[in-house]
């Protein structure tokens, strides 16, 4: 049976809007009382409400649409990215976004099905702890770091130049409202990647695993800042816009279907032609 692309990608930006509107609602909250807020914990919120393992079920299984809607992204070309060194980059990125949404799937299910413990969070650390434990750690932990600042940095280009629009239907484009969420959103969330990775270059450099952070350290970072109840509250609500963004993907995103044949085929022609 085929794979109905639309409904997986749909229903997955779906599933990463309502997960990060938790997080920035948990963001706002404990901005007052304290607290974690980060996607795990967003769940973890989740679960403790009237039909909690329900709703984290239904998201875990919008999430897991959501990784194969990357796969499709980046395996399969689904976006129709040039064969070029800037497209294969997107791709690989887009790869690496699909293996983070395996992980955060996998807990919501694993909270859905009462399987085990909920998680400490940490998760940013625990793949410091694993970069640090390989050859060449620190070097590897540097360069995590320095994908994350990238990512960061391409992230805030895509809001502020309006990139993410080329996959957007006409109706969406012409919506100022539309796009003022998109703009703030991903500015938010490209600072936040800015941050994590400036955690993850110093843990390498300190070769302290603890050192790097996630997104709730990202923030209470920005609290201790000169302004930083402003600040924090602004890229708190830029989460939850960062939500915004993801609903509104799910409802004009252009989804097309992947063309993993003809990825398959010319990457067996260029083995054949390095042979």
């Amino acid at each position: 049976m085929a794979l109905n692309f639309q409904l997986l990608a749909r229903s997955g930006y779906m599933a990463r809007g309502v997960v990060f509107f938790l997080v920035g609602g948990l963001a706002l909250f404990s901005g007052i009382s304290g607290g974690k807020s980060d996607t795990r914990s967003a769940l973890d919120t989740l679960l403790m409400q009237p039909l909690g393992r329900v709703w984290v079920g239904l998201i875990a299984v919008g999430l897991l649409g959501f990784v194969i809607w990357r796969l499709a992204q980046s395996l399969g070309n689904a976006d129709r990215r040039p064969h070029s060194f800037k497209g294969f980059i997107i791709r690989a990125a887009l790869f690496g976004s699909a293996m983070v949404y395996l992980g955060l799937s996998f807990y919501a299910l694993k909270l859905a099905l009462a399987l085990g413990s909920r998680d400490d969070g940490g998760t940013e650390r625990d793949v410091a702890a694993w970069a640090m434990s390989q050859p060449f750690g620190p070097y590897l932990a540097g360069a995590i770091g320095a994908g994350f600042l990238i990512g960061g940095c391409v992230t805030i280009a895509k809001g502020i130049l309006r990139k993410y629009e080329e996959h957007q239907s006409f109706e969406a484009k012409r919506n100022r409202l539309i796009s003022m969420a998109c703009i703030y959103g991903l500015c938010a969330r490209g600072v936040l990647f800015l941050i994590v990775g400036g955690f993850f270059v110093y843990a390498a450099f300190t070769v302290d695993p603890d050192q790097a952070g996630s997104i709730a350290d990202a923030l209470n970072w920005i609290r201790g800042l000169p302004f930083g109840g402003t600040l924090y509250a602004v890229v708190a609500v830029g989460l939850a816009s960062f939500g915004t963004y993801n609903v509104i993907q799910a409802r004009h995103r252009i989804v097309r279907k992947p063309r993993m044949h003809a990825e398959l085929e010319r990457a067996k022609a260029t083995l054949d032609h390095v042979h």
